[in-house]
C-alpha cells in the first residue's frame, strides 16, 4: 500500500530535484552556443539507445562507401541539462537527444527525433531502405512500432526497475509484463527471418536493436536480462548477436563524443 494521496490539482514542487532536470514547461533555460564543425552533418547526441541509432546509421553509411555521410558528433550531457540550452532547443524544441543539422544545402536543415533522423538519412542517400512500396510500408510499420513501444521499455520498465528512488511492485510488474510481451512479439517475428524487414538489413534494425537487442544481450539496466529471462527469446537473441557483429555497429558503440563546452 502507498501513503500517497492524489491531490485534486497537481502542483509542481520546484524544490524537488529530478535526475534529468525534468520540468512541466518547455523552452530554453539558458543561452548556449553549440559548436559547429566542418562536416555536412552536425550531430548533438549521447550514447543512449536513441543516440546509438543515429551513430549506427552514420557509421553504416560510411561502411557502405557513402562519401557525403561525414559528420561531427557532439556530446549533449543530459544529466547536466545541456539539452535545455538555447541552441539545442532551436534544433529540437522538445529538448531530447539526438538532434542533427544538415549543412549540405544552402539553408541548413534541422532534423530531430531519432527515427526521423534515420529515415531522413536513408531517403537522402537511398540506402538501408527498401525501394518497393510494399516493403517500404512494412519498414514503416516497424519504425512506428518502435517509436510507440520503446517508451514502455525505457520510460517505464527501465525507470522503475533501475532508476526510481524506491522499488515499487505495481509499476515494475506492469512494465515488465509489457516489456516481455514486446520481446515475445519480436522473437516470434524473427522466427523465419534474419532481419526485421526480412532478408535485408535496414534502418528498422538500427532503430530497434539499441533498445531490444542490447536489452536481451544484458547491456541495459544492470541485471535486467536475467530478471526478464531474456535467454528464452532465442530468435531475438540471435538477431541481436548478428547485428552486434557488424563493424559499423561496433564502431558506433565506441565513438568519442566531442565536448560542447
Amino acid at each position: 500500500m502507498s501513503d500517497y494521496e492524489v491531490p485534486e490539482v497537481w502542483e509542481w514542487n520546484k524544490e524537488e530535484k529530478h535526475t534529468f532536470g525534468n520540468q512541466p514547461v518547455a523552452g530554453s533555460r539558458f543561452e548556449q552556443k553549440l559548436p559547429v564543425g566542418e562536416k555536412s552533418f552536425q550531430v548533438y547526441s549521447l550514447g543512449t539507445p536513441n543516440g546509438q541509432k543515429v551513430a549506427i546509421m552514420l557509421e553504416e553509411l560510411k561502411e557502405a562507401g557513402v562519401r557525403d555521410a561525414e559528420y561531427d558528433l557532439y556530446k549533449i550531457h543530459i544529466g547536466e541539462g545541456d539539452q535545455f540550452g538555447s541552441d539545442f532547443v532551436n534544433i529540437n524544441p522538445n529538448s531530447k537527444i539526438p538532434a542533427m543539422m544538415d549543412h549540405s544545402y544552402k539553408e541548413p536543415i534541422r532534423v530531430f527525433e531519432s527515427v526521423h533522423i534515420l529515415l531522413y538519412l536513408a531517403e537522402k542517400f537511398q540506402t538501408f531502405i527498401p525501394e518497393s512500396f510494399v516493403e517500404r510500408t512494412e519498414l514503416m510499420n516497424w519504425l512506428f512500432w518502435q517509436t510507440g513501444a520503446a517508451p514502455y521499455v525505457g520510460g517505464g520498465f527501465g525507470h522503475f526497475y533501475s532508476y526510481a528512488p524506491t522499488k515499487q511492485e505495481y509499476p515494475i510488474n506492469r512494465f515488465t509484463m509489457e516489456t516481455k510481451r514486446q520481446l515475445d512479439l519480436l522473437d516470434r517475428h524473427l522466427a523465419d527471418k534474419d532481419y526485421i524487414n526480412g532478408d535485408e538489413y535496414t534502418i528498422a534494425d538500427m532503430a530497434i536493436w539499441p533498445w531490444y537487442g542490447r536489452l536481451v544481450q544484458g547491456d541495459l539496466y544492470g541485471d535486467a536480462a536475467t530478471f526478464l529471462k531474456a535467454d528464452e527469446y532465442t530468435n531475438l537473441r540471435e538477431w541481436a548477436d548478428r547485428i552486434s557483429e557488424r563493424p559499423a555497429v561496433k564502431r558506433a558503440l565506441e565513438l568519442d563524443y566531442k565536448d560542447i563546452k
